[in-house]
């Protein structure tokens, strides 16, 4: 609340002049100073006082030009989760503006407090309304739009409401959803599409059903969608202020005198009434900061539309890449390879060239973080998760539907991009200059850079590649995928991200595709049991998610009986669309080391073993790999591409396991360390605001 100092003035002098008269001061010639002026300083700051209220009274009334809807004007309103559909609404008045002298106004669902009075303005002075909607998980709304669906479906079925009630209204909607989830696509907006029907409103363009599933979508994804439909959308706007009937020109426009039904490639089928019966969906995509930056403008999406896009739902495979999933991935550092892959330099590589330390994969297993490649085959994931730290800009799938790039063509990319990234840190204060020569030559390959690595169809053939030169492997799988990772070929180590202890809290965090997610998930953890190298449970803590499941993770960890288990608190990535996570839900670090011991107290197989205090990440170790007291987390890599070459060399025939590779943990990594997991031979660096003070006394 705003802080008025003119009434704070006033009140001082007002208990100056109570103080005088209640406490019965005895007179004095320094009161013919203090009362006047106590007095003085009274009037005159609650006179500014008033005066400015007045003042921000009359200001805070509503234009009447700006809000009460100037007749046959525009109305854009806007509900959205992820961010798509905002972005679109704003494009759209911005386009608009400019096209047209109408009045254009932008608003937000959530702003909209009494969706009838809303409503019953719009008809009544006559103006076009364009609604751009997203479809949340299981046919839901955003948020932002929960009481205006709510309302126009009661309103529909209400027997006091005209059915002409909004018979002056015209109408047009713009539906952002993915049809992988089936009969839940873009439902909201044709559910919002048939009860303005009921009410008497007029059809100005048929509702687009835009797909954000790249695979599937004729138009490429929501952009290609948007472009033909705001193409359409102004030119309905012309003939509607002409008079004129742009049936001729469009005939899938839908205009009110239209006879025509179909949309954008979604047909809406009818059973001979004014029902309609379509499918719907998901909610927005994207997420990225400044996503306004991200959309192409309409010229741009037009060529694309005239140059990229087949004519026909039926084709040759499409690039999983759009021109708007580029553009947002390189904006965050992503080198694009192929149609579907990419690579990025991590943190901690850069952190390593300057001798400041590694990640805790090089506490926990021995990797050299400045000799480490993040990449991954496949940008598309089949989860949505709340914490997911690329805000929600790449693509989603459930099954393998794009283009493909060969795993040659995937490798030398990634390794080419990588030294390009290394190369760069040529003569950058700090980088030590034999740290900068090691990173030329990698040894490590992260496959969990973003998206569904196991996705890709020639993962094993990326695989060999990386393990003939000398290059270890740890990937990761979101346990969506329980088949392949039974047909998955030796990693070096395998990961999977078990995110929540019970179905309903992992339908919360990690919003799959999948229908049966839960038993694809138990499924993929039954899987990595048989796996005969290392494997990892990992596990994301969120405050206010999953931090109280811990005899439910116990259970889960039976299932799969992994090598070992990484508790990791969230990282808070900034304010995003694509989540409503805060600081809130980032987990202290003590409360992180309190879950593992509570955790540990159920899994007698498995004991503390490593921490690393700096990523707020501990490790779980089966007791098989303490051997005469002494914790053997880390990773003899030499000897695991021998034994990798033999069980190639013999078709499968020659095994090996975990404890064939594994080497000593050196002291300073183990729990309980005065380290706590930061290596010694490097320097930690503090930011300045945060810098520890020198206790030593020295």
């Amino acid at each position: 609340m705003a802080v008025d100092i003119n009434i704070l003035a006033a009140g001082s002098g007002l208990t100056g002049l109570i103080l005088y008269f209640v406490t019965g001061a005895q007179w004095s010639s320094w009161h013919l100073f203090t009362l006047p002026i106590f007095t003085f300083v009274f009037i005159v700051f609650t006179s500014l006082s008033i005066k400015k209220r007045f003042k921000d009274s009359s200001k805070s009334q509503p234009s009447t030009k700006n809000n009460s809807d100037e007749k046959n004007g525009i109305t854009i309103i806007f509900g959205s989760l992820k961010g798509n559909s905002r972005t679109f609404a704003k494009l759209t008045s911005e386009k608009l503006s400019n096209e047209f002298t109408r009045q254009v106004i932008l608003q937000d669902l959530n702003d909209i407090t009494d969706p009838e009075e809303f409503l019953q303005i719009q008809a009544k002075q006559q103006r076009t309304l364009l609604i751009f909607i997203s479809t949340y998980e299981d046919a839901t709304p955003p948020p932002s739009a929960k009481w205006f669906l709510l309302y126009l479906q009661d309103a529909a079925i209400d027997f006091r409401f005209s059915k002409n009630e909004l018979g002056k209204l015209t109408y047009a909607i713009f539906g952002c959803g993915n049809s992988l989830y089936n009969e839940n696509f873009n439902k909201v907006a044709t559910e919002i599409d048939r009860c303005l029907s009921e009410l008497g409103a007029k059809k100005l363009l048929a509702t687009e059903l835009a797909d954000e599933n790249t695979g599937k979508s004729i138009y490429g994804g929501l952009e290609g969608h948007y472009s033909k439909w705001s193409s359409k959308l102004i030119s309905a706007l012309e003939s509607k202020a002409t008079g004129k009937c742009d049936c001729t020109a469009n005939e899938d426009s839908a205009t009110t005198c239209c006879k025509s039904t179909s949309t954008n490639g979604h047909s809406k089928e009818t059973n001979g009434t004014n029902e309609v019966l379509i499918e719907s969906d998901d909610d927005d995509e994207g997420g990225c900061k400044d996503g306004e930056e991200d959309v192409m403008d309409l010229e741009d999406m037009g060529d694309y539309i005239e140059t990229s896009l087949p004519t026909k739902a039926k084709g040759p495979p499409k690039e999983m890449v759009t021109p708007l999933i580029r553009k947002s991935l390189e904006k965050q550092g992503y080198k694009i390879i192929g149609s579907h892959s990419g690579v990025k330099l991590c943190r901690w590589t850069k952190s390593m060239l300057r001798g400041r330390g590694g990640c805790y994969k090089h506490t926990f297993y021995g990797i050299e973080s400045h000799r480490c490649m993040e990449t991954t085959p496949s940008l598309a994931c089949a989860n949505k998760c709340v914490f997911c730290w690329r805000h929600h800009t790449n693509p989603v799938g459930t099954s393998w539907q794009w283009k493909t790039d060969d795993a040659q063509t995937v490798c030398q990319g990634a390794i080419g991009n990588h030294y390009k990234m290394i190369n760069t840190f040529k003569g950058v204060p700090g980088v030590l200059p034999s740290r900068l020569a090691e990173g030329m030559q990698i040894r490590h390959c992260a496959l969990s850079l973003v998206g569904e690595p196991i996705m890709y169809p020639h993962i094993n053939e990326l695989i060999d590649l990386l393990h003939a030169k000398k290059i270890s492997s740890f990937l990761v799988t979101n346990a969506q995928f329980p088949d392949e990772i039974r047909v998955l070929q030796p990693v070096t180590q395998l990961y999977v991200s078990v995110d929540a202890g019970t179905k309903e809290s992992l339908k919360k965090i990690d919003r799959p595709l999948f229908r049966d997610f839960w038993e694809r998930y138990l499924d993929s953890l039954r899987a990595l049991k048989a796996k005969g190298q290392r494997t990892v449970y990992r596990l994301t803590l969120v405050k206010g998610y999953n931090t109280e499941e811990i005899e439910q993770y116990a259970k889960l960890v039976e299932l799969g009986d992994p090598d070992f288990i990484e508790v990791k608190g969230v990282t808070y990535c900034g304010d995003s669309d694509a989540s409503n996570l805060t600081m809130a839900n980032v987990p202290w670090h003590e409360e992180v080391v309190t879950f593992v011991r509570l955790l540990c107290e159920r899994l007698p197989q498995f004991d503390l073993a490593c921490e690393h205090e700096h990523s707020n990440c501990l490790l779980l170790a089966n007791t098989k790999f303490r051997i005469d007291d002494k914790w053997h987390t880390w990773i003899d890599y030499e000897k695991f591409h021998e034994c990798v070459a033999r069980h190639k060399a013999t078709s499968g025939a020659e095994t090996f396991t975990s404890l064939d590779y594994m080497a000593v943990t050196p002291d300073w990594a183990v729990i309980g360390s005065n380290e706590r997991g930061f290596d010694p031979i490097d320097t930690r660096w503090y930011r300045k605001s945060t810098a520890k003070k020198n206790l030593s006394g020295c």
